[in-house]
């Protein structure tokens, strides 16, 4: 039986799947993890655990099923991470994760300072943020430098396990566009004087697209995992793209909602390059393609949180959260808990729960959590929308779309239409039918509307509508007229000096 593997490592865990021609699931696997959280601002994850766990999830889905014909492999992995390697591929340092990980404001500042915010735009398609790779290249650099010294190669978890399997030494294009300001958008090249600059000691990747076969399952990784010899693997990417691919949100028109330990979007747009200073702009999983990105720094880490200090499980609070009904019988949560990254690119930036009263229950809290994740989204489609995106369609994916009541409150929300495919496992579905479709013959190339067809659409309530409006604009608010208190609460979480923000300026009156 011809069948592909996909694996996707992520945040809280890794999966993976076996998938037969037609798209359909023989088996799953999981391995739950942690990050490593060393210091306030700081995610990291030691690379090791990343192979371990596709070695142990490999052999458990090849034993389960033992005629399985593995044709091909997809990977993919969270993103952008920076992974520093030396000349014998061990890392010389855990790696650093995506926006989640705010240590290298200093660098953001300094290379925006010396390259320029117009340049750094124009090559690279976007501001440099806390998602932007090559400041925390340069964090390495100026903080760690021993660990700098012996750095020669970089890896993100995608490119990682296809240099396990393969050897092959690769980044695919995508991922290779949020290492800003190192790779030339427009040129889809990495951009040779700021690499030099920054990274001159170490060898660049190939650069390849995220479907292109980047080698062949060499013997001693077949030895390791199960996987036959020569099996071709794909270079893969950046999870949230290959998300969008496993539901089809990747033609130009499609947005893609990802719902899972953060929230994550992804517009696809043609060759045109759209940017704002507050989103993400990048190359797209395929050629001809840009995106616009942008995400949240939590939504279900959020609820897992209020899960665990309430003691209670995800029905019960479901449930309850239902019942408390739309706006949380007066609440409202900024769910900065981790900082923020789209649309207000605030690493600063801090939970915030307003309206309190002695009456609220643990219901209205995690309805108001709920619907705190909604504003955010909201808030990123509408600043896309003002940069030009053409948003055609809605697509949900991910862990979250499993409870109902997340996905209608987005909808209402947002006032969005949202489609859910019949298979939301996400990540790794998509890398194991970009290996079919790699692996395939001209004339049977599969298509992921066959594999994965709409299964339901959300439809926003519009009699909620003026309510979550008039929530919007008050959820904007409160983020202006808190920050400067936030702003000098997190300077003492981290031991330093509070910044006392400046408030904006009055316009003055007209004469």
């Amino acid at each position: 039986m011809r069948c592909t593997l996909g694996v996707d490592i992520g945040t809280s865990s890794s999966k993976g799947v076996l998938v037969d021609a037609g798209g359909g699931i023989l088996v799953s696997a999981t391995r739950a993890h942690d990050v490593d959280r060393p210091r306030t601002g700081w995610v990291e994850m030691d690379a090791a655990i990343w192979w371990d766990e596709f070695v142990a999830i490999s052999g458990e889905l090849l034993a389960a099923v033992p005629d399985a014909e593995i044709v091909g492999v997809g990977v993919s992995g969270m993103g952008p991470c920076i992974l520093l390697a030396d000349e014998h591929d061990v890392p010389v340092r855990p790696a650093i994760l995506y926006g989640v990980d705010t240590r290298s404001t200093v660098q953001i500042e300094r290379l925006t300072r010396e390259l320029g915010v117009d340049d750094i735009t124009r090559i690279g398609g976007s501001t440099l943020t806390s998602q932007a790779g090559g400041p925390k290249i340069a964090w390495v650099a100026d903080e760690e430098p021993a660990a700098w010294e012996r750095a020669r190669r970089l890896y993100m978890p995608a490119t990682w396990l296809v240099r396990k399997l393969t050897a092959a030494y690769v980044l695919d294009h995508q991922s290779a566009s949020q290492v800003s300001p190192l790779y030339d958008i427009e040129g889809e090249c990495w951009h040779g004087p700021w690499w030099d600059r920054y990274a001159a000691h170490v060898e660049q990747p190939t650069l390849q697209w995220a479907g292109d076969v980047a080698g062949e399952v060499t013997a001693e990784a077949s030895a390791l995992t199960g996987i036959p010899a020569g099996t071709p693997v794909i270079t893969g990417t950046i999870d949230a793209w290959t998300e969008a691919v496993s539901v089809g949100a990747h033609e130009v028109g499609d947005l893609m909602l990802m719902y899972g330990t953060t929230m994550f979007m992804v517009f696809t747009n043609g060759a045109e390059t759209l940017r704002t200073p507050s989103m993400w702009t990048t190359a797209g999983a395929f050629a001809g393609t840009r995106n616009l990105a942008g995400g949240l720094s939590t939504s279900g880490a959020l609820t897992a949180w209020l899960a665990g200090l309430t003691g209670a499980d995800y029905p019960e609070l479901l449930a309850e959260a239902e019942t408390s009904g739309a706006g949380a019988r007066g609440l409202l949560v900024l769910p900065y808990f981790a900082g923020e990254r789209t649309p207000i690119q605030d690493p600063d930036a801090r939970g915030v729960i307003a309206g309190l009263t002695l009456d609220h229950t643990r219901g209205d809290l995690y309805r108001a959590a709920l619907e705190a994740t909604a504003l955010g989204v909201r808030h990123n489609v509408e600043t896309m929308r003002a940069a030009g995106a053409d948003i055609l369609r809605i697509v949900a994916v991910g862990g979250g779309t499993q409870g109902r009541l997340w996905l209608q409150i987005v909808s209402d929300v947002t006032g969005l239409v949202q489609e859910v495919p019949a298979t939301t496992i996400g990540a790794s579905y998509g890398a194991a039918f970009l290996a079919a479709t790699a692996t395939a013959a001209p004339d049977g190339t599969p298509v992921i509307a066959d594999w994965n067809p709409i299964s339901e659409r959300i439809h926003p309530d519009e009699a909620v509508r003026p309510l979550y409006d008039a929530l919007f604009d008050r959820y904007v608010r409160l983020y202006e007229g808190s920050k400067p208190v936030v702003h000098e609460l997190a300077a003492a979480q981290r031991g330093t000096p509070a910044t006392i923000d400046n408030p904006t300026p009055t316009a003055p009156e007209a004469s």
